[in-house]
Order: C-alpha cells, then sequence, then structure tokens
C-alpha cells in the first residue's frame, strides 16, 4: 500500500528546526536538508528521512535529485522494495527533471537490482542512456545472486566490449559466477584481467579468486592466490577453507583453522561452520569439540546458522546427546533445525525418538517437508518397518508429495530395504517424470538381492527412454550379475562400461574386486586390484578388505605382505577397526599366526570384530588354551559382552583341540551367563564335538532337545560317530535321512559311501556311485595353488585332472621324469 509523505509523522520539533536554521545561517537549506536525510538513511530512518522530505517541499526548499538517490540508498541498506517503489512513483509524478536524471536513473537500477527485483532492474537498465560502472555492478550482481551466473558472465564480457573496466565491486560477483558453473578456463580469465587491471591487492578480488579456484576443484590454483594476498582477512582465511572442505580436503580445512588462529584472526561463524561441517566429514570428533569451543571462547552468538552447523556435527558423529543439548538451547528453530535432529535420531536407529520429534515438530505449528518425509522413510528402511513406510506413503499421498522425485526415489529405497520390490515398482511407474536418480534406485533394489535378468531390462529399458546411464547405473548392473553368480558376464559388463567412455570409479573396482572373491574367485580378485592401482585409483578401507579377503582366501602370504605395505605407507592403519581385522584373519589364514598376534597387540582399537577375528585364528591352529583366555579376557578385563560370531570361535577352538569340557562349560556359559540363545551352528559344533569324542547319546539327546531341525554336516558326525562304533541299524537310518535332506549335495553320497567302505559294504559302495552318476552328480575336485617368490605370474592353482595350465607339458614332463626316477629306484630294493 502507498502512502503519502504527508502522512509520515515527524519527529522534529518546531523549536529543534528554528535552532537549525539559526546554526546554519550561511548555508544554504538544501544542503544542510541533504547532510540530515543522508544520515537519517544511513541509521535506517527511512520514514523520518521522508519526513524531512515532506518538511522541505512545505519550505520551499528546492529538493535536487541527490535528496532521492540518497533515499533511495536507505531504501537499498534496509531492502525496503515497498517505499522505494513509492520514491520511484513520486520521481515520476514530478517530470523528467528528475525521470531522466543519469544520477536518479542509475540509483533506480541499483536499488531494483539489489532488492532482487531482476524483471524492473533489467527494464530500467535497458533504458538508460549511458550505462557505468556502477549500474553494470548492480545488473551483474542481481544476476548472480539469483542463479543467472551465465548473464553475469555475459555481462561482464559487453561491459569489456563497451570500453567499461569492471572493479573490485563487479569481480567478486564475476568470480562467483565461474565457481558456480565451474568454468575454470573463464575464471583464469578473469584472473588475468584483475593482474592488468592492478586489482590483485584488494583483499575482496583475492579472496573471491580463491574461492573461485577451490569451486572448480584448483586447490593448488587458491592456495597461491590465497599465498599473494598481503593483507589476509577473515574472508580470505574462509574463501581457501570452504574450497579444502567442497573438495573433501577436511584435515587441510582443521590445519588452516589452527593457522589462522597462530596469525590472530579472530574467527567468525562462517569459519566456526566450515570447520564443523569438515570434522563432521572425517569423523574427528575431537577437532569438532574444539570449534564448538572456539565458538564459546569467541562469543559467537548461537543463532540458526552457527546452531544448525553445531546440531548437524554431533548428528553426523554420532554424539546424540549433545545434538540434544544444542537443540534445546537454540531459540529460534526451523524446519531445517528439526529435521537436523530427526535425521540423527534416523542414523542412530533411533526410530521411535524420529517419531515422537515429528510429533513434537507438528504441534509447534511447523509442517513437514520432503526432507522429513525422507528421513521417516529411511527410519523405516534402515529398520525394515513396512507398516511405517506405508504410512511415510499415505501421507505423501494426502499432501501432495507424490510429484516429488526425491521422495519418490526414497519411496523405492525404501520398500525394497523392506523386502517388498512390487511396491517399490509400483512407486516408480506411478512417477511421471524419473530422473536418473530415480532408475537408479531402482536398479539398486534389484541388483542387492541379485535380480539381474530385472537389473539388465530395466538398464536397456532407461536407454530406450533417452536416460543415459552413469557410473552408479552400470555398478549397479555388475553387481546385480556377481550378486547371480554370473561371474563371466559382469566382467563383460565391465569392459563394455570402460568401452562407452565411462571410466570406473572406486565402487567400480570395489564391486567387481568382492563379487570375485565372493564367487570363489580370490585370484581375479588380486588381478583388478592391479589394474585398479594402475588406473591411479587409491585404495579405501573396504577395497582394502576386500584384497585382504582374497589374499586370505589364495593363502598368499606375499600378497598379503604388500597390501600391509601399503597400508603402513598410505596410513591406512589408524583408520578402521575393519582393516585391523582383516589383517589378523589374512595372517592367520597364511600361516602365520604370530604375525597375527603382533597385528593384534599393536591395536589401536579394542572392538569385538577384532577380539572376533583373534580367537578365530586361535581355533584354526587348535590353540584353545590361547583362545579360551582371550574369550574371557574379553568380558572381565575389556568389558565387552561377546556375541554369536565369537562363541562359534571359541567352540571351534574347543573342537580343534577335542577339548569337550571346555566346550561343555562355554556353551552353558552362553545361556546362564550372557543370556544369548544359541544358534544351529553351535548346536552343530557341540554335536561334532561329542561325536568325534564317542559321545553319540549325547549327541543324539542336543539334537532331540535343540529347537533346529538337524542340518547336514550334524549327520555326518553322527555316520562318522556310528561308523567307528558299528552301529549298523543307526548308520542305514542315518543315510536315509542324510540323502533325503539334500540329495543333490554330493559330498553326502561320498560321506555314505566312505562310512559303508570302512564297513568293507562295497554292494552298499557301489550303488551309492550309481546314484551318483544317475543323477548326474559328480565328487568336487581337489584343488591345491602354490605362488613362486619373484614371479609376476601371481597364483598357480592346481585342480584333480585339470590340464589347462599354461605350462601343463612341463609340468606332465616333470612328473613323468619323477615317477620314472622313483620306479627306477624301488626296483634297486
Amino acid at each position: 500500500v502507498f502512502f503519502s509523505f504527508n502522512t509520515i509523522p515527524m519527529k522534529l520539533s518546531t523549536t529543534k528546526a528554528s535552532n537549525h536554521h539559526d546554526d546554519e545561517a550561511g548555508n544554504p537549506p538544501s544542503i544542510s536538508y541533504f547532510h540530515r536525510v543522508s544520515s537519517l538513511c544511513k541509521k535506517g530512518e527511512i520514514r523520518e528521512a521522508l519526513g524531512l522530505v515532506t518538511e522541505m517541499g512545505s519550505r520551499n526548499v528546492r529538493i535536487g535529485p541527490e535528496i532521492y538517490g540518497e533515499i533511495l540508498q536507505g531504501c537499498v541498506y534496509e531492502r525496503d522494495l515497498s517505499t522505494g517503489q513509492q520514491i520511484h512513483a513520486r520521481i515520476l509524478k514530478n517530470g523528467d527533471f528528475y525521470a531522466k536524471n543519469e544520477y536518479i536513473e542509475t540509483k533506480l537500477v541499483i536499488f531494483y537490482a539489489k532488492c532482487d527485483a531482476l524483471e524492473v532492474a533489467q527494464l530500467l537498465f535497458s533504458k538508460l542512456r549511458a550505462r557505468n560502472v556502477f549500474s553494470w555492478a548492480a545488473i551483474i550482481g542481481v544476476r548472480c545472486r539469483i542463479g543467472l551466473v551465465e548473464g553475469a558472465l555475459m555481462g561482464f564480457v559487453e561491459m569489456l566490449e563497451n570500453g567499461l573496466f569492471p572493479d573490485n565491486f563487479v569481480v567478486p560477483n564475476v568470480c562467483k559466477a565461474c565457481g558456480a558453473l565451474q568454468w575454470s578456463r573463464f575464471g583464469r580469465g578473469v584472473h588475468g584481467y584483475v593482474a592488468k587491471a592492478g586489482l590483485h591487492d584488494c583483499v575482496f578480488v583475492a579472496s573471491s579468486l580463491a574461492d573461485m579456484y577451490g569451486k572448480c576443484g584448483l586447490l593448488d590454483d587458491a592456495r597461491k592466490v590465497f599465498d599473494e594476498i598481503p593483507d589476509r582477512t577473515v574472508v580470505a582465511w574462509n574463501a581457501l577453507m570452504v574450497g579444502y572442505v567442497q573438495n573433501g580436503m577436511n584435515q587441510e580445512a582443521i590445519r588452516l583453522l589452527s593457522a589462522m588462529r597462530n596469525e590472530g584472526i579472530e574467527p567468525t561463524r562462517v569459519t566456526v561452520s566450515t570447520c564443523l561441517s569438515a570434522s563432521a566429514n572425517m569423523g574427528g570428533i575431537e577437532e569438532g569439540k574444539q570449534s564448538h569451543a572456539i565458538a564459546i571462547v569467541n562469543g559467537l552468538e548461537l543463532d540458526n546458522i552457527l546452531g544448525t552447523s553445531i546440531l548437524n556435527f554431533y548428528c553426523k558423529v554420532g554424539l546424540i546427546e549433545y545434538a540434544e543439548m544444542i537443540f534445546d538451547r537454540m531459540i529460534e528453530k526451523d524446519v531445517v533445525t528439526w529435521n537436523l535432529l530427526i535425521s540423527g535420531y534416523v542414523q542412530q536407529g533411533l526410530v521411535e525418538d524420529a517419531i515422537h520429534m515429528c510429533q513434537l515438530m507438528r504441534r509447534g505449528n511447523l509442517n513437514f517437508d520432503c526432507v522429513t518425509l525422507s528421513s521417516l522413510m529411511s527410519a523405516a528402511a534402515r529398520t525394515h518397518n513396512l507398516k511405517l513406510g506405508k504410512e511415510v506413503q499415505c501421507y505423501c499421498i494426502r499432501h501432495g508429495f507424490v510429484s516429488d522425485i526425491v521422495l519418490a526415489s526414497t519411496a523405492v529405497e525404501m520398500y525394497a530395504k523392506c523386502g517388498s520390490i512390487v511396491d517399490a515398482k509400483k512407486v516408480f511407474n506411478s512417477t511421471v517424470e524419473k530422473d536418473l536418480i530415480l532408475w537408479n534406485t531402482l536398479l539398486a533394489a534389484y541388483a542387492e538381492p541379485g535380480l539381474s535378468g530385472e537389473a539388465l531390462r530395466l538398464f536397456y529399458e532407461m536407454q530406450l527412454e533417452g536416460v543415459p546411464p552413469n557410473v552408479i547405473t552400470w555398478n549397479s548392473v555388475i553387481l546385480s550379475l556377481l550378486r547371480n553368480g554370473q561371474v563371466n558376464e559382469a566382467k563383460d559388463m565391465f569392459l563394455q562400461m570402460q568401452s562407452s567412455g565411462i571410466s570406473p570409479n572406486l565402487i567400480s573396482w570395489t564391486t567387481m574386486m568382492n563379487g570375485l572373491v565372493q564367487n570363489g574367485c580370490s585370484e581375479e580378485a588380486i588381478v583388478y586390484l592391479r589394474k585398479m592401482q594402475e588406473s591411479g585409483l587409491r585404495l579405501n578401507v573396504f577395497s582394502i578388505t576386500v584384497a585382504l579377503s582374497a589374499c586370505a582366501n589364495l593363502a598368499s602370504l606375499h600378497f598379503g605382505r604388500s597390501i600391509h605395505g601399503y597400508i603402513i605407507r598410505n596410513q591406512h592403519h589408524s583408520s578402521s577397526v575393519s582393516i585391523e581385522t582383516s589383517l589378523v584373519d589374512m595372517y592367520a589364514k597364511c600361516g602365520d599366526i604370530s604375525k597375527a598376534e603382533r597385528v593384534f597387540g599393536s591395536k589401536l582399537y579394542s572392538e569385538l570384530p577384532l577380539y572376533n577375528a583373534m580367537i578365530s585364528a586361535y581355533a584354526l591352529y587348535g590353540n584353545v588354551k590361547e583362545a579360551t583366555a582371550l574369550y574371557r579376557s574379553l568380558d572381565e578385563d575389556v568389558g565387552i559382552e561377546p556375541d554369536n560370531i565369537t562363541i562359534t570361535n571359541v567352540l571351534s577352538a574347543c573342537h580343534h583341540a577335542g577339548d569337550i569340557n571346555q566346550a561343555i562349560h562355554i556353551f552353558t556359559d552362553m545361556v546362564s551367563k550372557h543370556a544369548m540363545k544359541p544358534c544351529l551352528e553351535h548346536y552343530g559344533l557341540m554335536v561334532d564335538l561329542l561325536a568325534s569324542a564317542g559321545e553319540t547319546e549325547k549327541a543324539l539327546r542336543l539334537i532331540e532337545e535343540m529347537p533346529y531341525k538337524p542340518d547336514a554336516r550334524m549327520i555326518q558326525s553322527l555316520l562318522a560317530s556310528c561308523n567307528k562304533q558299528h552301529k549298523s541299524e543307526l548308520v542305514e537310518y542315518l543315510s536315509r535321512h542324510l540323502l533325503e535332506s539334500e540329495p543333490e549335495n554330493s559330498g553326502n553320497y561320498v560321506t555314505i559311501s566312505n562310512v559303508y567302505a570302512v564297513e568293507g559294504s562295497w554292494d552298499e559302495v557301489g550303488k551309492m556311485r550309481e546314484m551318483m552318476k544317475v543323477k548326474g552328480l559328480k565328487k568336487k575336485p581337489g584343488c591345491s595353488w602354490i605362488q613362486i617368490k619373484g614371479e609376476e605370474q601371481g597364483v598357480h592353482v592346481f585342480v584333480a585332472n585339470d590340464k589347462t595350465h599354461f605350462r601343463n607339458n612341463e609340468i606332465r614332463r616333470i612328473l613323468a621324469l619323477l615317477t620314472y626316477e622313483m620306479c627306477s629306484d624301488f626296483k634297486q630294493y
């Protein structure tokens, strides 16, 4: 609503006005008014300034263009679009003397641009008779702010073409536009202009250049610009720090904060928020706490921006109690604040707390947005709570969120995690505008359970729909094939990805390596590891654990040591408990138990998986004394409760050593002391141990009492025990039961055949072999492998009756020679 100048309240009394005129008897009244108007505008007292203009009109004091210019500038300070529009109307009403004044025209462009009224600003700019640096700065600035960054750069070029030289107000916006577009070549051109124009000494220009290079991922250039700034302000430090964080160089950002404080630069909210983001990204709890402490020591107010950053940090590192404390202390809480805490609860698996927080949010008259609903769907996915997921999906439909592509992707993922692929497909089909993320989400849903057929159909369908696959798409298809055991097809798809112009990323290589290991192709996994390193990619924690697993499967101590050396050189040894666990497992399976003990002894973590790995190592070597001692120290000294894997490993140690009394004691402790429910594997180990010790009756009694159906391994153990004790009737019964439970398992026929062979029942042995022949079953051939030191070929695998080795002829000649010599030696005796 436009208001009249005459209705503006005046705070200046008549007496004061009279005194003012007396004091300025020798000065023109318009100059006096100008200074007073200017002073009020700078203080943000626009209405009082307008009151003076009204007073000038009533006293017939000339109102020059500069008066309106000052009030427009005051409106810029306050971003007061409504009052500025009234001034504009007054200017137009007063005629061309004001409306066509070059100074006023420029001020109007600046005013509308600063208020982000782009259309009006551009219209007035297009009508300017003379465009100067100020009007160009305003237009380039508004284009940059509202996202028309290409238009901002075009404005910069047009300025230069028209012979106008961008100043230190224009260049920062141009740098911002280059950073947003990641146009590094254009940015380097701007940098060249800055050097030629002599603007490089301006800290704001230099800071904007550092920021631009950071956003373009050119951190070396950003650092060079930063180092050349003579008097660095906090703006320059923040620009480089933000660049480091945006490019994943979180440790460098933390170090920069330390250097900044050493130079006596006081950190701002931006500094602390950036360091908190860096700490959250790297999981640096201590670094984040120090940043929080700096905020407190420097008296930074816990406003919405800083409070949100601190809250986000504590949620990401799992310190949910600290996050709650910050949340409670924040005075102003918006939807973003609530969403952060809800997301934090979900990440920690505290679904009930997340739902309760949503209820409190609604009571505070705040509506859920797509982030809130996405967090709730993630909660349903993490807990496999299909009921909750469907309730959130219904809320989305009722409140008009159906078209939200992000929520659609989250819903597809939620249904997939809850095991309802059909519902995931329904959500996908009902989404009108499908983006690449949605296609990839459904592909991942098919890939996880190994539904390679559906994944491939979707892969080709998306391309027919004009959606080109990216590296994530290819990774999902490859995973689906590997999960379905289609190793050769996965390798072909990997090659197709490369030939299509898409370079495999770290996940691509690790997926292939892990899939090969899972499908029993550990030697090929090592080959892919080498190729990955040749491509220039550095291993991460997961790829290292997969590589160590491959070495363990191959019992390749040479490769395992090489990877351990890589870990030490690249300081990965301190980054994850999973790496230490994998190292212990690898050394144990490669025959070096002493090295496994040394890795365990120098551990940086006291975590259950690491203890389980060491107990498993002792079990592998039959070191029951060491295994049980470590098991007891876990509970008594370290204060960690064992899990099912711990018990399995200790019982395995007892089984290898034949220590039945120790096993019974641990099995009893499991139930009475640790309140754990034994699983089928625990019962299987106990049955095997009792059967091996000749305690067949006790083993049978345990099978009868357990709440599970006995598996083939248990029956095989009983068969072997009964055979030793010549219990023929029980052998017949168990043999029938074994074949009925697993009729396609060749190992069962071999076991029964061996039992009959010991008894001398050769007719039964023949029957077993005939049954195998009729069913097309074959005994799995034996396999062995060796690794020759210093040879690049890697691991040599030998399978019974296999003639595919590349040195097969040479091997056969050597064997024939050895056989001949052995026969010759035998004849001499």
